[in-house]
């Protein structure tokens, strides 16, 4: 059985529908602050091999919330997504990111070794890195975030790596990168009440011709002087999380993968990539650079696809279908 944490948000749902897909059971923990309990409720009608134990609202903060699941479950390995993300947020908003990032997770480790759990696939993140001194971004980069939720990401990865030294609890961190598009068959999607992400911004904008879309920033030294990404579809990301969590199941070691295509696009290329999937006009504002942005961030992901075996598949286009097909039935 394996607790996925965060498991009603946007990665941690994709993740319990394929786990089911897969035939695990699995219970799902998430406090609903930027999760969905109805994005729970209509994969737990799915008719797959897995079933959905339990739906459990609670917060990894309260340590007793996170006891009471390995008290009350047999949880074979955890698959963490909980934590907030908001890069320009934890800028201003510190106290909010160390508490719930870090210290719900540092509650739900030391539940691990409290009940004989060995096994973590850890929800890390690209902003580890800071402003990259090389590119793309390898695995041994440098890491010194500039923004308070890449701190509060390293420093469980540090965290993790003393686990694993003194009660071998094993973790695969994987390092997204920008994360893109909806389930295939449009189950769930992207989803948050106050939207910070690019691509479901472009597309709220095209749904509402009055609304104007915000470009923060084209001075930066790139080829249209917006910032440059690497845009992973979701769909590859968790097939990346589905070959972590069996890595470990056979007794991987602790490592760290960075999830990416070793590609990059600017913020107008992903904003034409929109306009020709939709085949809608995007009306945009150029704004201020915001605080803690990076110039381009691109990923080599040589070392998942010689261990774990992965290899990304969809194109940026393929991402703004199903994001576009899930914004619709939003």
């Amino acid at each position: 059985m394996i607790l996925v944490t965060g498991g009603a948000g946007y990665i941690g749902s994709h993740m319990v529908i394929n786990l089911l897909e897969k035939g695990y059971d699995v219970v799902v923990f998430d406090n609903l602050s930027t999760g969905h309990k109805e994005i729970v409720d209509s994969i737990s009608s799915l008719k797959e091999k897995g079933k959905i134990k339990k739906f459990i609202k609670g917060d990894l903060k309260n340590k007793k919330d996170i006891g009471e699941v390995f008290k009350n479950y047999k949880i074979d390995a955890v698959v963490n997504f909980a934590a907030f993300s908001q890069v320009g947020e934890s800028v201003f908003e510190p106290l909010k990111y160390w508490e719930n990032n870090f210290i719900g997770t540092y509650n739900l480790l030391c539940a691990m070794k409290q009940y004989g759990v060995d096994k973590i696939v850890f929800s890390s993140t690209a902003a580890t890195y800071g402003e990259p001194v090389y590119s793309p971004i390898d695995e041994n980069h440098p890491q010194k975030p500039i923004n308070c939720y890449g701190n509060t990401k390293l420093a469980l990865e540090f965290l993790m790596d003393d686990f694993d030294k003194a009660y071998d609890i094993k973790s695969v961190r994987l390092r997204y990168f920008n994360v893109a598009g909806a389930d295939s068959k449009i189950r769930t999607g992207e989803w948050h009440d106050v939207e910070t992400h690019l691509i479901p911004n472009i597309l709220k904008s095209l749904k509402n011709n009055q609304q104007t879309f915000k470009v923060f920033g084209n001075d930066y030294e790139t080829k249209d002087g917006t910032c440059i990404r690497d845009y992973i579809d979701i769909n590859d990301l968790i097939n990346a999380h589905l070959l972590a969590l069996d890595y470990l199941m056979k007794g991987g070691k602790t490592d760290y993968f960075n999830l990416g295509t070793n590609e990059g696009s600017s913020v107008m290329d992903v904003l034409k990539t929109a306009e020709k999937v939709t085949g809608k006009k995007v009306n945009f504002n150029i704004l201020p650079r915001r605080e803690g942005d990076p110039v381009k961030l691109i990923a080599k992901n040589k070392k998942a696809k010689e261990i774990l075996g992965w290899e990304p598949e969809k194109t940026l286009q393929e991402s703004i279908k199903t994001a576009w097909e899930w914004e619709q039935k939003l």
